[in-house]
Parts: structure tokens; sequence; C-alpha cells
């Protein structure tokens, strides 16, 4: 059995209801242990932000035997009036890794950072 998450102190920028929300948006098939072990979160909490996120139809999710597959809304807009107008989708730009910056090595440069290629 997976311990608890190593506890953090102190504030983030991203609260854990985004990172489930974009570990989802990375693979639509993850299981809810994998979501805690990336997000270092416990399976329950993740099983909270998942009964939320699905109730407030920012996400919806179907069984295929023991599993599920994830879909998220989109176009639903975000909560708290700073973001008013702002989608799902804009969020999960930000916070979603595509392919090239997950196979990229830690220390090599990328071209929009100005630097020149290898």
């Amino acid at each position: 059995m997976v311990g608890v998450p190593e506890s953090h102190s102190g504030w983030t920028f991203v609260t854990n209801h985004a990172r489930v929300l974009a570990a989802i948006a990375d693979d639509p098939n993850v299981r809810i242990r994998d979501i805690a072990a990336h997000c270092r979160l416990t399976e329950r909490a993740v099983q909270r932000i998942i009964s939320d996120l699905e109730q407030d139809g920012y996400l919806s999710h179907t069984r295929d035997g023991r599993s599920n597959t994830y879909r998220i809304a989109p176009d639903r807009v975000l909560r708290h009036p700073a973001e008013a107008g702002l989608p799902v989708a804009s969020l999960l730009s930000l916070l979603v890794q595509d392919e090239t910056d997950r196979v990229r090595r830690p220390q090599e440069p990328r071209p929009e950072d100005g630097a020149a290629p290898a």
C-alpha cells in the first residue's frame, strides 16, 4: 500500500483541483492511484476532487471494465470571478506538457527560451 505523500508547507500557485485536472488532461485513462502519486495527494483526496469536478460539469467519466476514461469539458469557464470567461482549456494549456517537453532532458535549453539549438 502506498503511504501518504510527504506534506508541503507554505503556499503554491496551483490548486489541487487544477493539478488533478491537468493529470487527467495528460492521460484520460490515468488511475486514481497514479494521479495521487503525481499530485502528492492521497487517493481519497483525489476521489473527492474528481467528484467536485464532475458535480460542476468540468469532468465526466465512463467505465471500461475496472478502469475509467475521463473526459474534460474544455469550454467550461473557470469558477472564480477574476477568471470570468476563461475556459478550462486555457488553464490546461499552461499546465499540461506537450510531448516534446516531456521527453526533453531538464538541462536541455528550449528554443523559445532564446537558446541556440545544439
